[in-house]
């Protein structure tokens, strides 16, 4: 007799933990639309793990009703690694911060997106470190005053999303904390990709960065200072949807028109190319600030080449004891 499928809601997903964030933080926001996403992914609470390093955005895990593992600082995609091939059928989800995933485990999180693991990872970036109240990180801005930078900050700001796709992202996104269809959209779309999956989460911090992002995503100018990316559409922007991106020699650049029709030569965004020139242009502008999709293409993940491996090498020595495996091969010698 096959039982009867239960229909999950957002609330089998909360926790009974107290969620102890600052007020006003975004954090609350992306779990809400983690939460609410959840159900309509149709995968039962105990296949799914969220795994995170250390930070404000490290506590995700105690808010969610499902297998979680708060791990150590910047480690968290070593971790995650290691769930995902011993427990290829999870639904791994990686949260990290703009400190966590980009300073101290940079090259972790280099590592597990080359390898195209079958994870999603979120990175909230508000451009500070929060935990440790107030010191710069690195998404901070040049000049950037802050308790360990009381001059301004000296250093270049990283791009996590062209950071992602240099290190071989099959899957790179970008959304917000103040728009929850958006995040459920892009969460959704990170689920069914088969492979890495980076997706940049811009986030407020009220008590140390407040307003990272007002500039670009406050609602009185997002129509003007986002461009929202959708796939065979012209990228088109702004209040009267009369300015857009065009390729002008190996850059793209703005452009504006009268009337309702976007002209010829503005872009039609294609997250499917196999190319990415198209995304790391994306990249690199800021107003407008693009959002959605970057890229998304497919390639073998991690997990799945080495369960393949493992199955052909348990074939090849079909019958052989452990005895026996030790002793074969020509790299054993004996000691008279």
């Amino acid at each position: 007799m096959t039982s009867a499928v239960v229909q999950l809601k957002k609330k089998d997903f909360e926790s009974d933990q107290d969620v102890r964030w600052c007020p006003g933080c975004g954090d609350y926001a992306i779990l809400n639309a983690i939460q609410r996403t959840m159900p309509d992914l149709g995968v039962p609470k105990e296949k799914i793990a969220f795994v995170s390093g250390i930070g404000c955005s490290s506590r995700f895990p105690y808010y969610m009703n499902t297998y979680g593992f708060h791990t150590i600082h910047g480690r968290a995609p070593a971790f995650a690694t290691g769930l995902k091939c011993t427990n290829p059928d999870l639904m791994v989800w990686l949260v990290t911060g703009d400190g966590d995933g980009l300073s101290i485990g940079g090259n972790h999180l280099l590592h597990v997106i080359r390898r195209n693991l079958d994870v999603n990872i979120l990175l909230f970036n508000n451009k500070i470190y929060g935990l440790t109240k107030g010191q710069y990180s690195p998404t901070s801005e040049v000049g950037k005053v802050t308790k360990s930078t009381p001059l301004g900050s000296l250093d270049t700001p990283l791009n996590p999303l062209r950071f992602a796709l240099a290190s071989g992202a099959t899957f790179v996104a970008r959304t917000y904390d103040t728009d929850i269809k958006h995040m459920q959209a892009i969460f959704k779309a990170a689920s069914a990709h088969k492979g890495v999956s980076f997706i940049e989460i811009l986030q407020n911090c009220p008590i140390f960065n407040d307003g990272a992002w007002t500039e670009n995503v406050a609602k009185k100018v997002r129509k003007d200072r986002v461009l929202f990316l959708e796939d065979g559409q012209p990228m088109v922007y702004g209040s009267g949807k009369n300015q857009g991106l065009k390729l002008n020699g190996l850059a793209l650049e703005t452009t504006s028109w009268e009337g309702d029709e976007a002209p010829a030569d503005v872009f039609v965004h294609d997250s499917t190319s196999e190319s990415g020139v198209l995304a790391n242009l994306l990249t690199e502008f800021t107003d407008p600030l693009p959002v959605g999709i970057f890229r998304q293409v497919e390639a073998q993940p991690y997990d799945e080449a080495l369960m393949n491996q493992v199955a052909q090498a348990k074939e090849q020595s079909k019958g052989s004891g452990l005895a026996e495996l030790y002793r074969s091969g020509a790299n054993t010698w004996t000691v008279e």
